[in-house]
This record gives structure tokens, sequence and C-alpha cells, in this order.
């Protein structure tokens, strides 16, 4: 019988704040870890599509070049907005600290309007919109701050946008990675039918390259 009462004690009582503060610091760490994983991934992939830039600029391939200088920015933006993300989780991450030198004197969670705008901003980042949303609700229950509206939270993870690249900004890419190549092309001159071959031959292996990067961008 009191092994029963233990349990039923258990499942009521109130979490200690200072183990729920160190529960999302470590879970903010974890996942600054695997966006630092994506971000060297997606580097790394990159690279690759360089390499089929170079591969189509010598082909005089410009259609499949200003393909993959899209998808080069397109990489870039989602290791910018990762970058966006993680600084968000170490803000986070330092008003947690705060919160726990107050508890040391209070002995609760104190409201915070911070934390709050910290969390909010966070949400309306795709990539750490799962984990936020699951840390606000946890927070709000903990008292740390206030619960979140529906309306809020579906107009946050409806906010997801793709942007269309300018050809400046496909030009400058272009120029970056292909530019002496591109130069040595002769001016306006098309390649003769018989060397248009391996640009069809290599397609499915571009179109490859960019899924993968694809993947990585939403994982």
């Amino acid at each position: 019988m009191a092994g029963v009462l233990d349990s039923i004690s258990k499942a009521f009582k109130k979490p200690d704040p200072k183990e729920l503060v160190r529960k999302w610091q470590a879970e903010l760490r974890a996942e600054q870890r695997k966006i630092d994983r994506q971000i060297r991934d997606i580097q790394f992939e990159e690279k690759k599509v360089h390499k089929s830039i170079k591969d189509a600029a010598k082909r005089n391939d410009m259609a499949t070049c200003k393909v993959l200088a899209k998808e080069v920015l397109h990489s870039r933006k989602a290791i910018s907005r990762m970058y966006v993300n993680k600084a968000q989780m170490m803000s986070i991450g330092n008003a947690l600290t705060e919160q726990l030198a107050m508890l040391r004197v209070s002995g609760t969670l104190q409201k915070s309007s911070d934390v709050m705008k910290l969390v909010n901003d966070s949400i309306k980042l795709p990539e750490m919109q799962k984990t936020m949303f699951e840390m606000s609700k946890e927070m709000a229950r903990a008292g740390l701050i206030e619960e979140m509206m529906n309306d809020s939270l579906d107009s946050a993870l409806d906010n997801d946008s793709i942007e269309d690249e300018a050809d400046e900004e496909i030009e400058k890419v272009l120029l970056e990675v292909a530019g002496e190549t591109m130069a040595a092309l002769p001016a306006a001159k098309a390649r003769p039918a018989a060397v248009a071959a391996p640009a069809e031959q290599l397609a499915d292996a571009d179109d490859e390259l960019r899924e993968r990067l694809n993947a990585m961008r939403t994982t």
C-alpha cells in the first residue's frame, strides 16, 4: 500500500525547477550540436556542387550552372538560418542560467518576458519549431512563461517561405565558383552537339546532389 501511495505522490509531485532548467539547457546544447553537424554536412555537399558547376562550365552548359548555383545559394541561406537558430538557443540558455541564479534566492521560477520573447522568436524558425514547441509547453506548466495561444503557434508554424534568388546573386556564385573556367570559354559560342551528350549523362548526378542538399536543409 505504501508503495502505491509513493507512486501516486510522485505522479502528482511538482517537478524540481532546478532539474527542469538543467533539462532544458541539456536539450538546447544537444540541438546546437545537431546544428553544427548539419552545417558541416551541407558544406561538404556544397563542395561537390562546386565541382559539378565547374564541370558544367567546361561543357559551356550555362543552364545547368545556373540551376546548381541556385542550390549553392539555398544551402548558404540554410546555413545562415542555422547560425541564427544556434544564437537563439544560446540566448535562451543564458536566460535559463539567470533563472538558476534567481532560483537559489526565491526557490521558484519567475515569469520571464525575456525568455518568452526568445521562445516566440525561436518557434518562428522552421528548424527549431518542434523542439521549442515542446519546450514552451513545459515552460508554461512550470510558470516560466505564459502559455502560447494556438493562433500564434499556427501562424509561426506556417511561416515557411522560400525566397527566389536574383540573377545577380546567381551570377556572383558562378563567378566565385567557376569564374576562371567561364572566362576561358569562347564568348557567345555554343559547343558542338557531339559534346552536349555528357550534360545529359550527368543530369542524374546533379539531381542527386540537389536532393541530398534539400534533405539536409529540411532535417
